[in-house]
């Protein structure tokens, strides 16, 4: 039981208006939720007049703008049960000792550990300071302030009540702060998930509705500046009671308040509370500027404020990000020239397609235009665009609307869609109508490569990779401009493809290495020279043929690599002979059309000779006759460029082209080479025979040597020689020989000719 109270006791003496309270100023802090409700203060007490005696002094007065409102518990168990029905209390005014001597210090326990009430003040009054807590106990139960009932005047009553409400309130709102906090961070991270502005925007009409506390309601706008139309504006996402509005012109003639509110935020560029509507501004890039409106009745609290804009920053930055990802995502997705997609969006395409039902009547069209480069060449990119452009409009809008129109890179559109509608003769027709491209009409053709997916094994880029293969096909065929992709097609160019592959391999390895056939004179059937051949045995001892490896070398482009290397061996095979006493021996190299093209062919060569002190007068390079045949003013001046070098130039296959005399005299050659097939035909083909008198004679008139390859037996060598050809090799006088062989070999032609 409480002491009773003093005769001098503040309360009482409250009542007699000897002690007068003094009100000082307290700055305005309105709550989160810039609610006027009274703060609750708990009076405990067993003495009912403490509680009379504290209501009346307390009377009337207000707090941070608030009044109080007082509930009373008279037992410790009683205050408990209240603490959990009220949680909002502010303050509780706490006796000491009541039902036992440390009640009061339990039901602090209890509200501090069991109901987890952090923000609640509690201040203790004990009429017997005998019972007083020692300080220990005041820190360790988180007592705000201790007080005996005789020293609480009215005026310390009212000035230690001022205190505790006023630390409740900035606990509440650091609380508020941090909860608010929590939000916005949580609401960045749920905005930033989402895909597309639209998506973002009614987020935001979300999340601003869970920060003020109230149902989803308003509207996100945009106004683009610069574009015709600045004083537009479009309503993005909208909730509540504006749900009508979204992806609408918001019209300030059907609604004029709304709109004047958004215009205002977006005018002030900052947020707006007035007339009933709250407003944020996201200021966005390129001319673009966002405003959120929504209902809003009550004022605005500062946290709420503050709050307000930490989160119109995190969304600026949010929208800022998800215009980025649309922009990426068009990069990405899009041809930026066109608009169609692109090749990565094709795939995802063709691979969905793959997976469904649809896969069974299903085509796909690459569609390549004709000429294309001479066309952007002969007249601009600008205008190569514009065509490119114009290619793709008409094929999406002339063609089926259910199929899919892309453009995959450079002049390569594709079509994809039910064979029924993708059909080549349709997509040529397209074609046949000129196009009329900055007032000029351009007649354009197209090849196309197509693929049935049915027949298709693999994902949608293995489609395009066959589809692609019948485009080459077609455009090397010439077949009516188009041409459907086989499973035999796949199996040769995998082939191939696994041919290159451990072509390369090989090469770093060291599998390639050469043979060399002797060439010798008819007359004395004694050797001057050899053909260096190229030759290739794998790992497994396997010999592959120079006709299967060299074209797939020169696709590749690694015959540049491998001719020099061979160039350079051949030299080096070449002083090794004149080293050995055959100082007067020519060596013969093969040099390809890939590798002869290349601009950087003659300083090769040149380094080539330097470095391996070979002499150039017993070099001689073989060409193709269809290799001297192409581009005949750039092969005479390179031509000229190798003969400057000191080496000899010999024309290979000859008679198996097309060569025009009067180009053959303007080429500086030394040699022709009459091919096997004629040479193998001279025994039983008039025709044989002739071609190859023919070839002989043209090299007498023009003044070169004579050598025929693939001589066989003494028979066609016979004919050879009465003929008139100086020169042959073949298997008749040797095999191709390793170098060690070919060196034993002129050593037992030279022990022949010696006895």
């Amino acid at each position: 039981m409480s002491a009773p109270m003093p005769p001098n006791g503040s309360l009482t003496d409250a009542r007699s208006g000897q002690d007068d309270l003094v009100f000082v100023d307290e700055a305005d802090a309105p709550s989160l939720a810039g609610a006027t409700a009274a703060w609750r203060i708990l009076v405990v007490d067993d003495d009912a007049d403490v509680h009379s005696t504290t209501t009346f002094a307390l009377k009337n007065v207000e707090m941070q703008g608030r009044p109080l409102e007082f509930l009373h518990a008279y037992t410790a168990q009683e205050a408990h049960a209240m603490l959990r029905q009220h949680p909002d209390i502010a303050v509780v005014l706490l006796d000491v000792v009541m039902e036992r001597p440390d009640a009061g210090l339990q039901l602090v326990r209890q509200i501090r550990e069991e109901l987890g009430m952090i923000e609640v003040r509690i201040i203790l009054r004990t009429g017997q300071p005998g019972y007083a807590p020692e300080l220990e106990a005041i820190r360790g139960y988180d007592i705000n302030d201790y007080r005996t009932k005789s020293e609480l005047t009215r005026t310390k009553l009212y000035t230690a009540v001022a205190a505790a409400v006023r630390s409740y309130q900035q606990l509440r709102a650091l609380d508020a702060n941090r909860a608010g906090l929590e939000h916005i961070v949580s609401a960045g991270a749920q905005l930033m998930s989402l895909h597309g502005v639209r998506d973002v925007a009614q987020g935001v009409l979300r999340q601003i509705a869970t920060l003020l506390g109230q149902e989803p309601s308003g509207v996100l706008c945009v106004r683009e500046s610069g574009q015709g139309r600045p004083d537009v504006l479009q309503v993005v996402a909208a909730a509540g009671e504006q749900s009508e509005l979204a992806g609408r012109e918001l019209s300030p003639q059907r609604h004029a308040a709304l709109a004047a509110a958004v215009g205002r935020t977006l005018g002030a560029r900052a947020g707006v509370h007035a007339e009933g509507w709250l407003s944020l501004h996201f200021p966005g890039k390129a001319g673009r500027d966002f405003a959120a409106c929504i209902p809003f009745e009550r004022a605005v609290g500062d946290i709420e404020r503050r709050l307000l804009d930490v989160f119109a920053s995190v969304v600026a930055v949010g929208l800022d990000n998800v215009e980025l990802v649309t922009h990426l995502n068009q990069a990405a997705f899009r041809d930026q020239l066109t608009g169609l997609p692109n090749r990565t969006r094709l795939v995802e395409l063709i691979d969905a397609l793959l997976a469904s039902p649809k896969r069974s009547s299903a085509t796909l069209a690459l569609v390549d235009l004709d000429h294309f480069a001479e066309t952007n060449d002969a007249l601009g990119h600008h205008f190569g665009d514009l065509l490119l452009v114009a290619v793709g409009k008409r094929l999406k809008t002339r063609l089926d609307p259910r199929l899919e129109v892309a453009r995959i890179g450079g002049d390569i559109f594709c079509v994809l869609g039910d064979a029924g509608s993708v059909q080549p003769a349709a997509i040529q027709a397209l074609f046949r109508v000129p196009f009329h491209i900055d007032g000029q009409d351009v007649q354009v053709s197209s090849t196309i490569g197509l693929v049935r997916l049915v027949e298709h094994d693999g994902s949608g880029a293995d489609a395009l990779k066959d589809a692609d293969i019948a485009l080459k096909r077609a455009k090397s065929q010439q077949r009516a401009g188009h041409f459907y992709f086989s499973r035999s097609m796949g199996v040769e160019i995998r082939e191939r493809v696994r041919m290159m592959h451990a072509l390369r391999s090989g090469f770093q390895r060291g599998e390639l290495f050469l043979a060399y056939q002797p060439q010798v004179d008819l007359a004395s059937n004694r050797a001057f020279g050899a053909e260096a051949l190229l030759r290739w045995r794998t790992e497994d001892g396997r010999l592959i043929g120079p006709d299967r490896f060299i074209p797939i070398a020169e696709y590749s482009g690694l015959i540049v690599d491998i001719g020099e290397w061979v160039l350079r061996q051949a030299l080096a095979e070449l002083v090794r002979l004149r080293a050995a006493g055959h100082d007067r021996f020519t060596m013969s190299v093969n040099v390809s059309q890939v590798q002869f093209r290349h601009p950087l062919f003659v300083e090769m060569l040149r380094r080539a000779l330097d470095d391996t002190g070979a002499p150039a007068e017993y070099v001689e390079l073989e060409i193709t006759e269809s290799m001297a045949m192409e581009e005949p003013a750039l092969l005479i001046e390179k031509l000229a460029q190798v003969k400057r070098t000191g080496v000899s130039i010999a024309i290979d296959d000859f008679g198996t082209g097309f060569s025009s005399l009067s180009h053959l005299q303007r080429l500086q050659v030394d040699r022709l080479k009459i091919d096997r097939t004629f040479v193998t035909e001279i025994t039983g083909s008039a025709r044989g025979s002739s071609i190859a008198e023919m070839v002989i004679q043209l090299g007498r008139n023009l003044g070169l040597s004579v050598i025929a390859e693939g001589v066989e037996d003494e028979r066609q060598a016979h004919i050879l020689r009465s003929l008139g050809c100086p020169l042959a090799q073949g298997f008749l006088f040797s095999r191709p020989l390793s170098p060690q062989a070919l060196l034993e070999w002129l050593g037992n032609q030279s022990l022949i000719e010696a006895a």
